[in-house]
């Protein structure tokens, strides 16, 4: 295993452990287990939970990824911003996709579903990370520095 492939490894598994931390607090004491009213639209609670976790969850997932697992990336931060977006969208839609998939098609217990899914989000996670949003090489035109 790579030094890079450990951080990702560490640094994955420790928001993870924060985003779920987040989650039961919110979800339990903030929010109480109830809908909670914004005035304008009520979430219920664990949909209230989950939104304060990924709020806080993402940026810090961004800030590990970009200054301790990709640190040798050269693209600019706000590229590497959009990009680590884009691919925790697409996470996000795989992880609801093969879940679905596997529990009501497949009848797969859903704990071991989202075991399954679970590895294979982690991995192309890690790909579509280390080869679109901190690719550590790109032509000079999204570099900081430019030819002169």
């Amino acid at each position: 295993m790579t030094l890079q492939t450990f951080r990702y490894a560490a640094s994955g598994g420790g928001n993870l452990l924060l985003g779920f931390v987040v989650f039961y607090v919110s979800f339990k004491f903030i929010f109480g287990e109830k809908t909670f009213d914004f005035g304008y639209y009520a979430f219920k609670g664990h949909m209230a939970a989950l939104f304060l976790s990924f709020c806080i969850t993402f940026p810090v997932g961004f800030f590990m990824l970009k200054y301790v697992v990709f640190s040798d990336s050269k693209i600019k931060g706000r590229i590497q911003l959009f990009r680590y977006f884009i691919v925790c969208l697409f996470n996000l839609f795989l992880n609801y996709l093969l879940l679905k998939v596997l529990v009501e098609t497949l009848h797969v217990y859903a704990v071991f579903a989202q075991i399954l899914t679970i590895s294979v989000v982690v991995v192309v996670s890690y790909v579509a990370q280390r080869n679109f949003s901190f690719k550590a090489s790109l032509p000079d035109e999204y570099t900081e520095e430019t030819k002169e």
